[in-house]
C-alpha cells in the first residue's frame, strides 16, 4: 500500500439524501478537500475512519459528490512527515486531519493558514501544538486527552491485577519525542508501586526481536507499549512476541484485539466521530483556532482471556468486574 493511497467514502448517494443538511444543499457544486497524515499504515486506522467516514455521511459530506479525502501515509517512517505534509499543503486542502505528536508537529510546520484537526494526541499544549486549550489560536483545533496519567494507570492496571509482577519493559519509539516524558512518568508511578521498570527502544520493525531478547535478559514480567504509529502498526507482533515470552502486557485499547493482554485507553472510535464534527464546523466557516480543544471523555478496558489462557494466567474478578469488554 502506497503513502499515497487515496481514501475513498463509498456511499450510496441516494440513501442519504433525506440526511444532507441545509448547508451541504447550499454548497451545490462545491467539492471540499480534505487532507489526512497518518504516521503509520492505512489498514490500522480502518475502524476510525470507518467512524469518520459515518458522521461526515450523516453531516452531508459525500465522497464522489462533495466530498475528496487524500491521505499520506509514513508507515512509520517519520523522516518522510515533512514531505508528506508538504504534499497535502499543496493540494490545497480545505482542512488537514491527523492524529498523534509527530504527525501534527510535522502539519503545524507546513502550514500556518490551512486549518488543521487533530482528532487524537496526548497532550496537545505540553508537545507545543496549541498554547491554551480555551482558546488553542492559530489554524488548528481537536481533542486531546492526558497521556501521561493512561501510562501510569496502565501500570498500576498490571499491578492490581496481577501482584506478582516486579518487573516491568516500558517499549517506546524514541522518534516520537513523547517518549521521554512517558518513561519519567512510569519511573514515577513504578516507584509508588514497587515495581523496576527499564526502557527499550524500537526504531523501526525490524528492531522488535532483538529487543524482546533484551526483554527476556532484563528477567521482565511484564510489557507495555507506547501508543505510537509505527508500535501500533506492529501491535500484533509485539503481542506474539509478549506471548511467546509469556510476559504479561498492556497498552491503548485497540492491543487487546492484536493479542495483547490488556488494552486501556481513550475510545479512539469516538475521538474521529468527533474530529468529523470539527471538520463540519470548519467547513461552514468557523476559525480553527477559535473552536476549543476538547478533552477525551469516554475511556475503555479491554481484557483477552484468550491471551490469558496462552501465558497461563488468570484475570482476578478485581479486574473482570472493571473491564468493558472481554475477548474470548
Amino acid at each position: 500500500m502506497t503513502a499515497r493511497r487515496k481514501i475513498l467514502i463509498g456511499v450510496g448517494a441516494g440513501a442519504l439524501v433525506a440526511q444532507l443538511p441545509s448547508f451541504a444543499q447550499q454548497q451545490a457544486g462545491k467539492i471540499y478537500r480534505i487532507g489526512y497524515l497518518g504516521g503509520g499504515w492505512q489498514t490500522t486506522v480502518g475502524r476510525q475512519f470507518e467512524a469518520l467516514r459515518d458522521e461526515l455521511r450523516v453531516r452531508g459530506y459525500v465522497e464522489g459528490k462533495n466530498l475528496i479525502i487524500e491521505g499520506r501515509w509514513a508507515e512509520g517512517k517519520y523522516d518522510r512527515f515533512p514531505g508528506l505534509a508538504a504534499e497535502l499543503v499543496n493540494l490545497k486542502a480545505d482542512v488537514l486531519l491527523t492524529s498523534g505528536t509527530p504527525a501534527s508537529q510535522a502539519l503545524k510546520r507546513a502550514t500556518m493558514t490551512i486549518p488543521i484537526v487533530v482528532a487524537s494526541i496526548g497532550d496537545i499544549v505540553s508537545s507545543g501544538i496549541v498554547t491554551n486549550l480555551a482558546r488553542p489560536g492559530g489554524n488548528i483545533t481537536g481533542s486531546s486527552y492526558f497521556s501521561l496519567e493512561l501510562y501510569a494507570k496502565r501500570l498500576e492496571l498490571l499491578r492490581d491485577g496481577f501482584p506478582q509482577v516486579r518487573k516491568v519493559a516500558i517499549v517506546l519509539n524514541p522518534a516520537n519525542l513523547s517518549g521521554d516524558p512517558i518513561f519519567l512518568v512510569s519511573q514515577k508511578a513504578a516507584k509508588a508501586l514497587k515495581l523496576e521498570v527499564r526502557r527499550f527502544d524500537i526504531r523501526s520493525a525490524q528492531d522488535f526481536k532483538s529487543v524482546f531478547a533484551d526483554i527476556a535478559k532484563f528477567r521482565a514480567d511484564a510489557a507495555v507499549i507506547h501508543q505510537d504509529a509505527l508500535l501500533i502498526s506492529n501491535s500484533k507482533l509485539f503481542a506474539e512476541l509478549a506471548i511467546k515470552g509469556r510476559l504479561l502486557s498492556i497498552g491503548f485499547p485497540e492491543y487487546a484485539d492484536f493479542g495483547g493482554l490488556m488494552g486501556y485507553g481513550i475510545d479512539q472510535i469516538d475521538q474521529y466521530r468527533r474530529a468529523a464534527a470539527f471538520v463540519d464546523q470548519i467547513l461552514k466557516g468557523a476559525k480553527a483556532g477559535d473552536i476549543p480543544i476538547e478533552q477525551a471523555s469516554k475511556f475503555e478496558l479491554i481484557a483477552n482471556r484468550k491471551t490469558a489462557k496462552l501465558i497461563g494466567v488468570q484475570f482476578p474478578d478485581l479486574i473482570l468486574q472493571r473491564v468493558d469488554r472481554v475477548i474470548d
